[in-house]
C-alpha cells in the first residue's frame, strides 16, 4: 500500500468519528452562544472561541495534517534519492591495464 493510499484510507475511516465529535461539541455549545441573558455575556466569548476552535481543529485534522505528512514523506524520499546518487569524480580515469601488465609480465618476456 502506498503512502497516499494509506493516508486516504485513514482519512476515510476516521472522517465520521471526527465529524460527529466536532459537530456534537459545537452544537452542545450553541445554546450558550445563543443565550441572550446578561449573566451569559461573560461566557459567550468563551463558547464562541471553543465552538469555532473545535471546527477549525477538525479542518486541520482532516486536511492539513495528512497533506503535511505526504509532503514531508516526499521531501524525505527526495533527500534519500539525492544521497544515493553516485558522486561525479573530478580526477581523470586511470589508464587501461591489460591482463599481462596486471600480472607483472614484462614486455620482453612475451614471445612474438
Amino acid at each position: 500500500m502506498s503512502q497516499f493510499e494509506a493516508v486516504a484510507a485513514a482519512g476515510a475511516r476516521r472522517f465520521r468519528p471526527i465529524m460527529l465529535t466536532s459537530i456534537t461539541t459545537f452544537f452542545g455549545l450553541a445554546p450558550m452562544i445563543m443565550e441572550p441573558s446578561v449573566q451569559a455575556r461573560f461566557l459567550i466569548p468563551m463558547a464562541v472561541s471553543l465552538g469555532f476552535g473545535v471546527m477549525f481543529a477538525t479542518a486541520i485534522t482532516l486536511l492539513i495534517v495528512p497533506a503535511l505528512y505526504l509532503a514531508v514523506e516526499d521531501v524525505k524520499n527526495a533527500w534519500r534519492w539525492l544521497m544515493e546518487q553516485p558522486r561525479v569524480s573530478t580526477e581523470p580515469d586511470p589508464p587501461a591495464v591489460g591482463p599481462a601488465v596486471a600480472r607483472g609480465v614484462d614486455a620482453s618476456d612475451l614471445e612474438v
